[in-house]
């Protein structure tokens, strides 16, 4: 079980460590476009677009990164209060029952969105725009199927955490609490 969720939290991790490299191009990217536009009076729609892709990347790939370091919002009035078990007990609960069916749920109905999009090759309506709209429509399924794989790494935290694995709280305990 340790040996599981150890290969998708490390798979996480450095999906995430990549995955903030994006924000550094958006930046670039964003500066690109603000100068071009109002010094050299030239805006060009594919770094334009390029932009949004960007954009769209780093959140989508992003959220199983910020799942796994806790940074999701949550509204923790009774939360905090709890006792480690409790909390333990709570996130495996909401990842049962909160997490995996709306996953599931963007999933399914996603499905049929990037599948004609993909039928059909779909691009930029903009003529000089990216050719590759399908490939970021495909976010769509990604994301979800990222957030359940990290959400079944958080179980099986949880769930270490509950047997008082020594692993898990030299592992994971970023928070100084212990269990």
């Amino acid at each position: 079980m340790f040996a599981l969720y150890q290969f998708i939290s490390n798979f996480t991790e450095r999906l995430g460590l990549t995955t903030r490299y994006l924000g550094l191009f958006l930046v670039i990217n964003t500066a690109l476009v603000v100068l071009l536009r109002y010094v050299f009076n030239y805006s060009p729609i594919a770094l334009q677009e390029i932009m949004t892709y960007l954009h769209t990347s780093l959140f989508m790939l992003g959220a199983a990164y910020t799942l796994k370091h806790d940074g999701h919002v949550r509204v923790d009035v009774f939360y905090q209060h709890m006792s480690a078990a409790k909390k333990c007990w709570v996130n495996i609960l909401g990842t049962v029952f909160l997490l995996f069916p709306t996953c599931l749920f963007v999933l399914i109905i996603c499905i049929p969105y990037v599948s004609s999009s993909w039928a059909i090759g779909e691009h930029s309506i903009e003529s000089s725009g990216l050719p590759w709209l399908f490939l970021l429509k495909s976010l769509l399924l990604v994301q979800p199927v990222l957030l359940m794989i990290q959400g079944l790494a958080e179980i099986l935290r949880n769930v270490l955490m509950l047997k008082g694995d020594p692993r898990i709280k030299q592992d994971t305990d970023t928070t100084g609490e212990g269990v």
